[in-house]
């Protein structure tokens, strides 16, 4: 129970830190600027501080694929699924949104506020934890309808095109609804 939460955290942080990302960058502030007294910083160019910032990130993200491996398992056999959508495309648009959140933030006490609120409702919501950092690490996102009707959210490195191509020994569980399958 205790690492799944700290699970979820994670993926909510992975989720939402883009917002933090596109602020900084969007405001100039660079590493030197940030640790003004590291004085080695100031002569490193814009751009290595804003990939040192995506790179937080992404490592964040493969730890936290790391970590899945801990998670409880379900299984998803031969037969049992009715539908299968592919949810990458879907998720972009509100995703999108985080940047043009960012870009029209005036300022620092507005930028943790906003981000403390979305952070909060993202986690307590339960949230897909749709993450677009994870097409880098090979997964994909699907919208998967069982026989009996449930609706669950699975992230995965296969390539699904029909309900008949899912045969899953091994899912691991975020939450009642959303499944990261390894691979």
């Amino acid at each position: 129970m205790i690492l799944n939460t700290i699970f979820r955290l994670l993926l909510t942080f992975n989720a939402t830190s883009l917002l933090l990302l596109i602020y900084l960058v969007k405001e100039g502030l660079t590493l030197a600027k940030l640790f003004p007294n590291w004085s080695f910083l100031s002569s490193w160019p814009n751009t290595t501080s804003y990939l040192a910032y995506l790179i937080i990130p992404i490592l964040l993200t493969g730890l936290s694929v790391l970590l899945s491996r801990k998670l409880g398992c379900d299984s998803f056999v031969k037969g049992e699924v009715d539908s299968i959508e592919h949810a990458n495309n879907s998720f972009l648009p509100s995703y999108l949104g985080y940047f043009f959140v960012a870009l029209s933030i005036g300022n620092f006490e507005t930028l943790i506020f906003v981000y403390g609120v979305l952070f909060v409702f993202t986690f307590l919501s339960q949230a897909l934890y749709f993450n677009p950092l994870f097409l880098l690490f090979g997964f994909e996102f699907y919208t998967v309808k069982t026989k009996i009707g449930t609706s669950i959210f699975l992230i995965s490195r296969y390539k699904y095109k029909k309900p008949d191509d899912i045969d899953i020994e091994k899912a691991y569980r975020i939450n009642n609804y959303t499944f990261i399958e390894r691979g």
